[in-house]
């Protein structure tokens, strides 16, 4: 390891100011960055991770918030020793991109939508170097081949919405190593995208570093990416560093109870557990306001929460007795993607092709593959969102696949969807109260609006929220509670089947944690049955009873979940299966 210093955080604080309070989003926070190495920052949202590399980038938006204390030193090759903090911003802008390097968490909202993502890449270059157009442009396209963007040249020309999220993210990729920064700052680059996308990303990322010597920030709250990319590891809760060292130590041994959570909120690949244990589990806050252990050993806690195969077996037999809830036979969805002059479809694609399973009640059922297999599609097409081109869909019984749309909206009651964005699930000029109490008028369920406002706090204490939050709206909420409104709202019409889609993907770890121990809480209470669709297979693994890999609208393998993991057959399974991120065994192995 390279010990040439690049970057020196020492005690910085950033703060965020309002009229009734003044918040210290950054607390002291130290920790530097050397060449050719990777700091991980790791912590739940909130804990001040983005706060930090936005302040090395110096934007902070100012008001209302503002770097109050510390210093930020950055060792240049060409100017030497530089505060951030310090430094007009004529100056800032000359080293932003061009000698720090930034790729946002959310590619979509990073890219102008306006111009193409070629164009994009050109003026970061044009900006930064002495060099013509055509200079630009061919650098721009090397840049895409180096990130391995297929077809370079169609994708100069293509606006971002043309794009899937990995081709953005790699676009954001190429932007950022347009100048061969010496430091890239990564916040949050491969959340939203599937494990197989998430490693061709994070590998790019390490190819990259090894050629140009750069040093990584990489900002996230998936540990176990830190495990595999990360050589120093910086552990951030409310704005503070409460532990950080080299990645095999925190990982073999943490010393504080926030890390301990944090490493013990994923689901285990190698056991299967009754319920995940969370961040609270392991810490508490005394009386003086310092944050103490809770339980002694995080080993202690998950031993104790182990499903043995005899168990599980005991369980799948009595459930496997009971007639299916949902039989789905040799079901497509096409779409078209060209027409011909009179506008009559020519070609399709066939987003769910010739697919068939059945679910069982009180099973759940975990759904997986990566972006544009098909699982999303298959999901809605169920729910008749979308209508199917051919084949059967039987819930509770009945073939709805070709009823009416008032016969239908009568079927939904019993079949409740979970979707993905809870921001988006929500009407941002309704009250939470109202909004999980509307199915409730819409399908006439209990007397009076008095009856269905007792409900709904009811339904609110279930979900772990309280009657006081009724009258307050979605934007007061984060992700995490936003996500447990979606879960009330879904269980205000006391369905029998819910289709969970993508559900916990773009929350942090421990609140993952909270949210998938809910479900399988309200699973056992009220005897629900799941399709629980994610990309993510060690969720998957952790809810499913069965599971059904797709791969281009086919089912590529169908079976019990622990078995298709443990022993799979196809291909392309077992590259979902190696894409993982393992932890920090494969460090330690390497």
């Amino acid at each position: 390891m390279a010990t040439e210093i690049l970057l020196e955080i020492n005690n910085l604080v950033t703060e965020f100011r309002s009229d009734e309070e003044t918040i210290k989003a950054v607390d002291t926070v130290s920790f530097s960055l050397s060449r050719g190495e990777t700091v991980g920052i790791v912590g739940e949202s909130g804990s001040g991770k983005s706060v930090t590399s936005l302040s090395v980038m110096r934007l902070i938006p100012n008001p209302p918030g503002k770097i109050t204390g510390g210093e930020i030193i950055y060792h240049s090759k060409t100017k030497g020793r530089i505060d951030i903090t310090k430094i007009p911003e004529k100056e800032m802008r000359a080293l932003r991109g061009n000698e720090i390097a930034m790729i946002f968490q959310e590619p979509m909202t990073s890219l102008n939508p306006v111009f193409t993502c070629g164009n994009q890449v050109m003026e970061a270059i044009v900006l930064h170097q002495q060099v013509t157009k055509k200079e630009a442009k061919d650098k721009t396209i090397e840049l895409f081949k180096k990130v391995q963007l297929p077809r370079p040249e169609i994708i100069f020309d293509s606006y971002p919405h043309q794009l899937s999220g990995g081709q953005k993210q790699r676009v954001m990729i190429a932007m950022a190593m347009s100048c061969s920064p010496s430091i890239l700052i990564a916040d949050e680059p491969t959340t939203a995208l599937d494990v197989t996308v998430q490693a061709t990303i994070i590998d790019l990322m390490q190819e990259l570093q090894r050629e140009n010597d750069m040093g990584i920030i990489f900002i996230t709250h998936d540990l176990g990416v830190i495990a595999e990319l990360a050589d120093k590891v910086v552990v951030m809760y409310k704005g503070k560093v409460v532990e950080q060292g080299n990645v095999a130590d925190i990982f073999t041994n943490p010393q504080h109870p926030y890390t301990k959570g944090l490493l013990a909120c994923r689901p285990p690949l190698d056991k299967r557990l009754k319920w995940l244990p969370t961040v609270a589990d392991f810490m508490k806050v005394n009386d003086k306001g310092e944050i103490i252990e809770n339980i002694q050993s995080v080993n202690s806690l998950t031993e104790t929460l182990v499903i043995t195969n005899e168990e599980r077996a005991e369980a799948h037999k009595v459930m496997y007795a009971k007639p299916p809830i949902l039989e789905i036979k040799n079901l497509k969805t096409s779409f078209p993607i060209s027409k011909g002059m009179f506008g009559k479809p020519t070609s399709f694609v066939n987003a769910v092709d010739d697919v068939s399973f059945t679910v069982y009640r009180g099973e759940t059922l975990g759904l997986v593959g990566e972006s544009g297999c098909g699982k999303t599609t298959l999901g809605r097409t169920i729910l008749r969102l979308i209508e199917p081109t051919s084949g059967q869909i039987i819930f509770d019984g009945k073939d709805i696949t070709h009823i009416g749309k008032q016969e239908m909206r009568a079927i939904r009651k019993d079949i409740q969807i979970i979707f993905q964005d809870p921001y988006s699930s929500l009407n941002p000029h309704i009250t939470i109260g109202n909004a999980i109490m509307e199915p409730m008028q819409v399908h006439n369920i209990l007397e009076n609006n008095v009856a269905r406002k007792r409900k709904v706090i009811e339904l609110l204490e279930r979900v772990n929220m309280s009657e006081s939050q009724f009258n307050r709206y979605p934007h007061e909420f984060s992700g995490g509670q936003r996500q447990r409104i979606c879960i009330a709202r879904a269980l205000a019409l006391q369905p029998k089947f819910i289709i969970c889609d993508e559900s916990v993907s773009a929350l942090d770890v421990s609140v993952q944690a909270q949210v998938l121990n809910l479900l399988n809480e309200l699973k056992r209470e009220f005897n629900f049955t799941y399709i629980f669709i994610s990309h993510d297979l060690s969720v998957v693994k952790f809810m499913s009873d069965k599971m059904i890999v797709m791969n281009k609208g086919k089912i590529e393998e169908m079976g019990d979940a622990d078995s298709i993991y443990n022993n799979p057959q196809s291909e392309y399974t077992k590259k979902l299966i190696s894409a993982i991120p393992k932890g920090i065994t494969n460090k330690i192995l390497n």
